[in-house]
Order: C-alpha cells, then sequence, then structure tokens
C-alpha cells in the first residue's frame, strides 16, 4: 500500500511518520476501511496517541489543528465501541439505542467537521453517528437522537437541552472525548462540561480523550478532574511555521485603516485572503468596505446563521468566494486550505490567538503572508504577541501609495435592538444558550 495523506488532514501530507495504521492493533472492521480509502501511515499526534489509547488509556494531548488529532480520537473511539459490546443500560428513556460516545466541541463548524470525518471511518462499522448544534435543525436534531446514536457529537448548549428533556442519558458512555478544550475555557463552557461530565459513569469507567491547543494549568485541572490518570502527550509537529510566514506590521490610525485594507488587496493577486477582526461591528463595516469598492467578502462569526455559516466556509475553501472577514471563530479548529494571506484588521488582544490566526496560512509546506496593522486602540498588544513568538515583527509607517484612493466608507449599520420577538431558525423549542 502507498503512503497517502493522513487521515481528516488531506492538506498536510507531509506530516506523516513511518507508522502504519496497520500496525497498531485496529479492529479489523476499521482497518478494512482505512485501505479502502487510501489511508496506510499515521500523523505524529496519531502515531502517539493510538497504541496507548487502543490499549484503553485516557490521554491528554496538545495539538492544534491538521494533524490528524480528529482521526485519533475517533479511531480510538470506533475501536473501543467495536472491541466491546454494549452494556444494556436501565437508565434509558427510550428503547432507541442510547449514545456510547460523546464528543463535544467549541463551535458549530468544528461539530460538523468531525461528524464529517466520521462518517467515512464509521461507515462499516453499523455505528451511528449523529451531530447536533445550535442555530439550526432543532427537531431533526432531536429526533436523530431518539432514533437511536452510538456517537454523539455537538456543541454544550443544545446538547443539554437535549438532555434536560430526557432526549437522551448520559449513562452508558463508554468514551467522552473533549476537543478545543482551551477554547472552551475562552467561550465559557467550562461549568457546561463539567455538568455534562458529571452525569456520565465515573472516569474510571470510561475512557477519556481531551485534546487542546495548550495544555495549560486550567487545562491539565480539567484533565486531572474528569480523567483517570491521563497520559500527557505533547507534539511538536503541530506548532505554527512561522519562518514559512511572512510577518509585517503596519501602524496606522485607526480612521486609515479601511483605506490601508483595499490598498493592501490590491496588491495581492489571486489569493485566498482571510481578514481577523475584533468584534461583530467591525466585521459588519470591513465587508461593507470591502464591498462597497470593489471586492467580493462575506463575514464568518458567531451571529451568522449555521446553513450560511457552513455555505460561506466552503464557497471560501473552492475559492469561490476569496475574501473571508472573520472573528476567532475561524482561527481554529478549521480546515481551510491554500489561505495565501492573513491581515489582522485589529491586532489580537490575545498573544496565542496572533499565533492560531497567522496559523491558517503556510500551511502544508507552502508559504504565506501576515500583514497586521496596529491602531492606536489595539496596539498595546504587540508587546505581549512579540514576546510570545520571541522576535520582533517588521514594522512600518505605511507610505502614500499603500492607500486607496477614493475609498468609499461605508455606513455603520444599525444597531439591532434586543430582545423583541425569537429568531429565525427555531421550531418554538428553548434555544440553547450558546452554541
Amino acid at each position: 500500500m502507498t503512503e497517502t495523506q493522513p487521515v481528516d488532514a488531506p492538506e498536510q501530507k507531509k506530516l506523516l511518520t513511518d507508522t502504519r495504521l496497520d500496525s497498531l492493533g485496529l479492529h479489523q472492521t476499521i482497518l478494512t476501511g482505512l485501505v479502502q480509502r487510501g489511508f496506510s501511515h499515521a500523523t505524529p499526534i496519531q502515531a502517539e496517541t493510538l497504541p496507548l489509547a487502543l490499549e484503553g488509556h485516557d490521554i491528554a494531548g496538545q495539538a492544534h489543528t491538521g494533524t490528524g488529532k480528529t482521526a485519533a480520537f475517533l479511531l480510538a473511539t470506533l475501536h473501543r465501541l467495536l472491541k466491546d459490546k454494549p452494556q444494556p443500560s436501565e437508565h434509558a428513556p427510550a428503547k432507541a439505542s442510547q449514545p456510547r460516545a460523546l464528543i463535544l466541541a467549541p463551535t458549530r463548524e468544528l461539530a460538523d467537521q468531525i461528524y464529517n470525518d466520521a462518517l467515512p471511518l464509521a461507515a462499516d462499522t453499523g455505528l451511528k453517528c449523529v451531530v447536533c448544534y445550535g442555530g439550526t435543525g432543532y427537531e431533526e436534531q432531536r429526533q436523530a437522537i431518539t432514533d437511536g446514536v452510538d456517537i454523539l457529537i455537538g456543541t454544550p448548549g443544545r446538547l443539554i437541552d437535549y438532555y434536560k428533556q430526557k432526549i437522551y442519558t448520559l449513562k452508558a458512555i463508554e468514551v467522552a472525548v473533549l476537543d478545543e478544550a482551551d477554547r472552551m475555557f475562552d467561550l465559557g463552557f467550562i461549568d457546561d462540561i463539567r455538568y455534562m461530565f458529571r452525569q456520565m459513569p465515573p472516569p474510571a469507567n470510561r475512557q477519556n480523550l481531551l485534546f487542546s491547543a495548550t495544555l495549560s494549568h486550567r487545562v491539565l485541572e480539567l484533565a486531572y478532574e474528569h480523567m483517570n490518570s491521563p497520559t500527557l502527550i505533547r507534539t511538536d509537529t503541530e506548532t505554527v511555521n512561522i519562518g514559512a510566514i511572512t510577518q509585517k506590521l503596519y501602524h496606522v490610525s485607526k480612521d486609515d485603516k479601511l483605506a490601508l485594507l483595499l490598498g493592501t488587496l490590491r496588491s495581492v493577486d489571486n489569493g485566498r485572503t482571510l481578514i481577523f477582526i475584533n468584534t461583530k461591528r467591525t466585521a459588519e463595516f470591513v465587508e461593507d468596505g470591502l464591498n462597497a469598492n470593489g471586492f467580493k467578502a462575506a463575514t464568518l462569526s458567531g451571529d451568522v446563521a449555521q446553513n450560511k455559516r457552513l455555505r460561506l466556509l466552503e464557497d471560501f475553501k473552492r475559492g469561490e468566494l476569496p475574501i473571508m472577514v472573520a472573528t476567532d471563530v475561524a482561527a481554529r479548529g478549521l480546515h481551510i486550505p491554500d489561505v495565501t494571506h492573513v491581515i489582522n484588521f485589529d491586532l489580537p488582544q490575545d498573544a496565542q490567538d496572533y499565533v492560531h490566526r497567522i496559523g491558517r496560512t503556510a500551511r502544508a509546506g507552502n508559504t504565506g503572508y501576515a500583514i497586521s496593522f496596529a491602531c492606536e486602540e489595539y496596539v498595546y498588544s504587540l508587546p505581549d504577541i512579540e514576546a510570545y513568538i520571541e522576535h520582533k515583527i517588521e514594522a512600518e509607517m505605511p507610505q502614500n501609495e499603500a492607500f486607496a484612493d477614493n475609498v468609499v466608507v461605508p455606513a455603520r449599520r444599525p444597531r439591532k435592538p434586543r430582545g423583541g420577538g425569537r429568531r429565525s431558525g427555531g421550531s418554538g423549542r428553548p434555544r440553547s444558550r450558546r452554541a
């Protein structure tokens, strides 16, 4: 069998080891599916975690997006469920099968991505996967769980909503997976996570797999609180390839940033550009400004309807949408190949977010450009960013020719009133509190 791309990370073809997937002891049904789909060798995170996970050990792994961590926990989960017969549960609210594995993700996009990665891996196993998240498909997702599920994937808010309605039970959980644990903290989900863990069998009676971009003190505290003596695994291959990214920073006034952005984009030939901003209001202003000045752009943020978010992501990945304006919801957890330019219209206020943002470019051995605008509002985060990346970013004052002329400045959109009716996309049922 020839060496091919790693499972779940087709853009990371160079991040392979000599470890063959068929040497790890995976269940034969899973191996047959991998062979049929042309997967043969493990990525570093797979090679380090799978031997232990397949033996039933708990794992706390440090891994970012794009090197196969999703497949690592999916393969371990499928192996466990195929190896062990489901235990009858007296707690089941219905005769349909109850979830034996729960996979928690911080965002709708990541939950959907995990689900789509799981489908081909589980295709030959007879195990049913269901995904649920807020913003869409309330009754459809509810019914899918009611009809029976083996692997339940989703975001905390919608999962807890269904759980409290007694649509499913967590008493039959054999594998619990927490992806992007550090992001769970950032988004305020930790109380929800702890709530769900407490509804499951004790940590010693289930397998627990946690992955995080950083194994910070708070993430490790969560791991030791709700896991059974986890093995800590850190991989160096996941760090952003700073050396492949040309970084530049412009000192510019807040009022001049749109003109500088337009001038910068006019120098980008056939590129795929991701523009990061810090607030939804700024995202609206930038999107309107780009479209008013002849660029095709759209915004990806938490307030965009879920169906539209997924469509925008697909358009951006296919190159039909050349420019995406995004809040940090797009900085982690998403596979967006061939991004040539990342522009920080706003400098992030967290140094780690700077690395996650620019890490959207220069993937799979490619090079990329990261351009940041330091205005009077956000320049104060620059020292922390440079300390974190351990070098100074090349900075300059932009010359007159760098700014676009005859800029059409869009009016700010009126603020939407708070409350005053139910948002679309629901079905009269209670909305999940978050994602």
